[in-house]
């Protein structure tokens, strides 16, 4: 009455082993992944950081200039052309100032291409997992 299976106890310490080392390997995957998340976070970080540090120092120093340069031609022209130099100018700003705006616009709709990378591993080790699936045990 007391018979085992053949390989009972074996094959059950088989399994076991087998089903702890798939956890562990989908852990280490899932730590792998997760780790490149976070490079590819801090390397957005730091090229946006880079990004809008460069363009706050070009937007300070063409304004700066371009006032300057409307001055200038504004006094130069004082006794002559005023109100044309002024309304030139104002529409020139005008003109510069929409135009950045619309290309800011086309800029924040185009989106990023943060986790590009991570989305494309994972999607590799979708593809590995299924085909993995569809081949069956042998």
């Amino acid at each position: 009455m007391s018979e085992r299976a053949p390989g009972g106890e074996a094959s059950r310490a088989g399994l076991f082993a087998s089903l702890k080392g798939l956890c562990g390997t989908s852990l280490a995957l899932v730590q792998n992944r997760l780790g490149l998340l976070g490079v590819e976070l801090a390397e957005e970080r730091l090229r946006l950081l880079s990004l809008a540090t460069y363009g706050a120092i070009a937007l300070i120093c063409l304004s700066a200039g371009l006032v300057f340069l409307a001055v200038f031609l504004t006094v130069l022209l004082w006794d002559s052309q005023r109100l044309l130099a002024l309304g030139v100018f104002s529409a020139l700003f005008l003109g510069a100032g929409i135009a950045t705006l619309l290309m800011a616009m086309n800029y924040a709709r185009a989106g990023s291409a943060l986790f590009k990378a991570s989305l494309a591993e994972l999607a590799k080790d979708r593809e590995a997992l299924t085909q993995g699936e569809s081949a069956g045990p042998r």
